[in-house]
């Protein structure tokens, strides 16, 4: 069974590469070689070449492991950390107070007399 490669939007494919670029810099450095790196996060060099150059087709989880060899898994806590758009469509969607009307007082009573 052959694999179908997800298309991404441009800016989508240009984050990934500019991710990948920023582990690259952060290895370089640390002065890590490629190997130290693989061998840290049990992971293969084809692997971290195509994190390196932003492939979206490695899970997520070899993201995780390269960030914390190079002690950067902190960054990974932020992703989606504010959102808020999501905030303001909840706050939109939550129930409005509604107060009852007042009441008419009858016609003759005045305030404040007694």
């Amino acid at each position: 069974m052959t694999s179908r490669a997800t298309p991404l939007y441009p800016a989508s494919a240009k984050e990934m590469e500019s991710l990948g670029q920023r582990l690259r810099d952060a290895r370089l450095r640390r002065r890590f070689s490629m190997e130290t790196v693989c061998a840290r996060a049990n992971l293969s060099r084809p692997t971290l070449y195509k994190i390196e150059n932003g492939d979206p087709s490695v899970a997520v989880g070899f993201y995780i492991q390269v960030l914390r060899v190079l002690g950067l898994l902190g960054d990974f806590s932020l992703i989606a950390k504010e959102d808020a758009l999501g905030r303001r469509l909840q706050d939109e969607s939550l129930p409005q107070r509604r107060r009852a009307p007042r009441k008419k007082a009858p016609a003759g009573a005045s305030d404040g007399e007694a």
